[in-house]
Order: C-alpha cells, then sequence, then structure tokens
C-alpha cells in the first residue's frame, strides 16, 4: 500500500471512531481553555508575533552565518559541533560516539528530531538501550508507537487507556491513577538516569552569539538526562536557530503559550556546553549535532522557506479540522497536522507524500494561530501547485479537474449539459471523494439561466 492509500485507509477509520474523537476532542479543548487565558501576557500579541517573525526571518536568511557564528562560540567554551547532511549521517554520529565511549544505555529528552530520524530503533539494532524520559514518550515508547502530536505524544490516549498499557508493560495494579501512574514512571525512570553513559537531548532553540542549546520542558527530565551522564548528545535541526540570547525574552513565553497555555515553561536550560573547571556538574563532553535532513530543500523554495519560522509549539495541529478528526498517526509522517503537511513532503519526498498538502480545508485557522504568523494554509496550496507542475497527481484527477474547469468557464457547456448530465457527470467523477460517504448530488432541472428568463418574462 503506497502513502496515500495508506493515509486515506488511516483516516478512513479514525474519522469513524467515535472514542478515539471524543479523547482527542477532551484533551485538545483543554489546551484550547488555557491558551486564551495564556495569550493574556502579552500587552500587544500582534506586536509579539510580528516581531518574532521578523526575527526568524532575519535568522533563516542568514542562516549559514547564524550557524557558523553558533559553531565559533559553542566550540570556544569546549563543546564539539557536528554537521549532519542526511538522516543517516546523524545516525552514523552518534554510534560512533557511543562506541567510542563503550554506553550501553542512553536517556533521552523529548524530541521530534529524533524521532525523525527513528534514533531509538537504530540504537536498539546495535545493542544500545534507548530511553524516553518524558512521560508521554515513556507512554508511546511502552505502547510501541510514534508520538502522536508535536507537544503531546500521548494526547490520544486517557488516563484509563494509560493505567491499562502500565498494567501490561509493567505489571501494575490494572486502575491506577494518574498521580500513582506518575509515581511509578519516576521511580523507573530514576533509575535509568543514575547509570545511563549518555544524556541526549534535542533542542527548542539554538543562539548564535552565545553559541548555545536551549531546552524548554515542564518535568525535570531534561536536566535529569544531563546532569548525571558524562556525555550529552544534542541534535537540533538547523532552522531552530535565533540570533540572539535576548530573544528567549519573546520567544520562549510564545512558544509556551502557544504550546501549553502557560506563561512559561517550567524548565528552560541554556547548555553553552561541557562542565567548565569552576562548575561542580554536568558532561565532560558535550556534542551539538546540526541536522539538514531536507531542510535545505525548504530554504531552496521562496514560496515554502517561511515554514522554516516554525517553533513547534503545535498550535496548528490544536485548531485544524481535519487533524482533529483524523488524529496524528494517520499522516504517517513525524511533523503531523497543518506545518506537517507543508514541511512533510519537502523533508521525504514530493512524490511519496504530496497528498498531504490536498487533506486541508484550507479555513487558514493554522495561519491564525501560529504564533510566529507563519502563513501556512498559503503554503499548503503553494504545495499544490509544486505537486501538480511536477505531475505528481493522477493522470484521471488531471483530466477531471481540465474537464470541470472548462465546462465551467463556459456559459454554452453548462446550458447543453441537462440536470440529469450533470448529476451522472459529478456523481461518477467523484464517486469515491465525495459519494463514499454522502449522498448524490442532485442539479435542479431548470438553470439559473433559464429561471433568469421566465422571471423577465
Amino acid at each position: 500500500m503506497d502513502n496515500k492509500a495508506n493515509f486515506l485507509a488511516k483516516s478512513t477509520v479514525k474519522a469513524n471512531d467515535l472514542e478515539h474523537k471524543r479523547k482527542l476532542a477532551f484533551n485538545i479543548q483543554k489546551y484550547a481553555d488555557t491558551v486564551v487565558k495564556g495569550k493574556q501576557q502579552f500587552a500587544n500579541l500582534e506586536a509579539a508575533r510580528k516581531k518574532a517573525k521578523n526575527t526568524k526571518w532575519k535568522a533563516i536568511e542568514n542562516l549559514d552565518k547564524q550557524l557558523e557564528l553558533f559553531e565559533k562560540n559553542f566550540t570556544a567554551r569546549g563543546g564539539k559541533v557536528i554537521w549532519a547532511e542526511t538522516a543517516q549521517d546523524a545516525l552514523d554520529e552518534i554510534l560512533k560516539i557511543c562506541q567510542a565511549k563503550k554506553a550501553k544505555t542512553v536517556v533521552k529528552m523529548k524530541s521530534m528530531v529524533t524521532e525523525e530520524i527513528h534514533l531509538n530503533d537504530f540504537l536498539q539494532k546495535h545493542g544500545i538501550e534507548s530511553t524516553e524520559t518524558d512521560l508521554g514518550e515513556y507512554i508511546q515508547q511502552l505502547d510501541g508507537e510514534p508520538p502522536y502530536h508535536i507537544v503531546t505524544p500521548a494526547m490520544h490516549k486517557s488516563k484509563e487507556d494509560v493505567a491499562k498499557l502500565f498494567h501490561e508493560k509493567l505489571g501494575t495494579e490494572p486502575h491506577l491513577t494518574p498521580p500513582e501512574l506518575t509515581q511509578i514512571a519516576r521511580k523507573n525512570l530514576r533509575e535509568k538516569y543514575s547509570v545511563a553513559d549518555i544524556g541526549l537531548t534535542g533542542g527548542n532553540f539554538l543562539i548564535a552569539d552565545i553559541g548555545a542549546v536551549c531546552a524548554s520542558e515542564n518535568e525535570g527530565n531534561g536536566r535529569l538526562s544531563t546532569a548525571f551522564a558524562k556525555t550529552q548528545i544534542a541534535i537540533v535541526g538547523i532552522e531552530k536557530v535565533l540570533p540572539s540570547i535576548n530573544d528567549l525574552a519573546l520567544f520562549w513565553p510564545l512558544l509556551a503559550t502557544y504550546g501549553t497555555g502557560q506563561q512559561v515553561t517550567v524548565y528552560n536550560s541554556i547548555f553553552t556546553g561541557p562542565k567548565q573547571a569552576e562548575e561542580q556538574d554536568g558532561p565532560e563532553e558535550m556534542y551539538v549535532i546540526l541536522l539538514d535532513n531536507g531542510r535545505t530543500n525548504l530554504i531552496d523554495k521562496k514560496e515554502i522557506r517561511e515554514s522554516m519560522y516554525c517553533i513547534r509549539c503545535g498550535s496548528c495541529l490544536n485548531v485544524c479540522p481535519v487533524y482533529k478528526n483524523i488524529g496524528g498517526h494517520a499522516y504517517g509522517t513525524t511533523y503531523s497536522g497543518p506545518i506537517g503537511s507543508v514541511i512533510s513532503p519537502h523533508l521525504n519526498g514530493m512524490k511519496n507524500y504530496n497528498h498531504l498538502s490536498f487533506a486541508s480545508s484550507l479555513c487558514g485557522s493554522c495561519s491564525a494561530s501560529c504564533p510566529v504568523n507563519i502563513n501556512i494554509h498559503g503554503m499548503l496550496v503553494e504545495n499544490r501547485h509544486i505537486a501538480i507542475k511536477a505531475h505528481h497527481t493522477s493522470f484521471s484527477e488531471n483530466m477531471g479537474w481540465n474537464m470541470w474547469k472548462r465546462a465551467m468557464l463556459s456559459r454554452k457547456l453548462m446550458n447543453i449539459a441537462g440536470a440529469g448530465t450533470k448529476e451522472k457527470l459529478v456523481n461518477k467523477l467523484f464517486k469515491h471523494s465525495w459519494g463514499e460517504h454522502r449522498g448524490p448530488l442532485h442539479f435542479p432541472k431548470k438553470t439559473f439561466q433559464q429561471l433568469w428568463k421566465e422571471r423577465k418574462n
């Protein structure tokens, strides 16, 4: 089954799964309610969004210089920077470090970019245990599933689902409460922190002027992942760069508000390299892997470049009517929802993933909800243009729309076809895309032109 067929099959199942939609709606609404309150901290929210967009514009337009400046400042404090063009390059470099340190265990902070390169599976194949330390990611890892949401990995699960999962995988009592489940996860993870050879993180931002990796989280697992292990590896997408540490005063509150409705995330860490001579804790060695993996494809296309401004808050997913009906796993990609539908075809191949850009109502809610004012729905349209120009759409679909266009532009052709002919044509042409879940379309017996002539007479 190809990616498009798989997407349609999964979407059909999830869109008709009322229990799944109930859980998703309940959890998304909780975030929506808190985001409204979080936005109140901004005296002028629109000015903040515009300033954030301008800052990201500056960073991306000068990306090469910003990344070189980051490398210069980070290495000056003893850190090591590795440039990875592909996912395999990043995996190979991580494996080299693990083998050099004879590492057998890794603790990992929540990181979407490590999901993107399928790091856990790779390490497992090489005999290295990698444990997710974020509670949501830990739940998903136990269940053998990828994250469901950019910010909330287990958003589709209820507390009863998690209790059942812990019972099956960890042998706990079957009906534990959320606090009890959290304590069990905490106990299990504490043991992992203390023996881990390597701590692995992602990064919400790269700060060029001081050479730093910034990581935000709400549970403290990121700090525990980096405090005990002698070696820290941070793998970060090249688009995460910000010019100055002063930009965090704007971006940290924006990320927290639009992601979870908080004024600021509970734990915000700035890593500027390995432990210094006068410092008591921290890793003895720190590596930063700067990952491209298709991101320069986004820069290369001016119409799509704006997608590089994304700070991965997940806000566009929470307001998207498509995401709220089919959920995150139906997309079949690491990044789901509207922003995922924009970037995934360029990261993973337009030929195999262009269908995602067509899976949108183009209502514009995603653009309206973006903290950095990204024109997400506009870029979905651009992706459609790119796919059509590259001949990635089917011959039958192209012919159907060409016929439709020609008929709609010709009053003569519209009048020639009677109601019965139109009904047969349209209901047959859109039999699968429209008629599979809806009743047939019926046209009036008389056209508007005929009715107008009768009215005038």
